[in-house]
């Protein structure tokens, strides 16, 4: 759970400094890419734990996969509640199909070696 919670934080600021500096489009971009920078920081301090601790846990391949979905939530959440966007019938349909492949990844997953350590 430790390892959710660190990853939910890490994507969060992922997401912030990759794209909250579309609002500041008329600022001076070097600014911007020093602020994202920044944001980013705060990142990985949150995201090389939340491996570090994940891969005890999970396969490699599994670690990713669960990255790769805290990524998408977060980015939904963050499109629907700052920048207004809707999402499409066809978003929820491919964030299904990511969904059905998370099923795959973890199928049988004591059969997949997990990391070394």
């Amino acid at each position: 759970m430790r390892t959710i919670i660190l990853l939910l934080i890490s994507n969060t600021f992922m997401t912030l400094a990759w794209y909250l500096n579309l609002s500041f489009k008329v600022h001076f971009l070097p600014l911007i890419i020093l602020m994202s920078w920044g944001m980013a920081f705060f990142e990985y301090l949150f995201q090389v734990p939340a491996n570090r601790i994940g891969s005890y846990q999970f396969s490699l391949v599994q670690l990713k996969t669960i990255q790769e979905i805290i990524t998408l939530f977060v980015f939904i959440v963050f499109s629907i509640f700052y920048f207004k966007n809707a999402i499409a019938w066809n978003d929820l349909v491919a964030f299904g199909c990511v969904v059905v492949a998370v099923y795959f990844i973890f199928k049988n997953s004591d059969e997949v070696p997990k990391t070394l350590h």
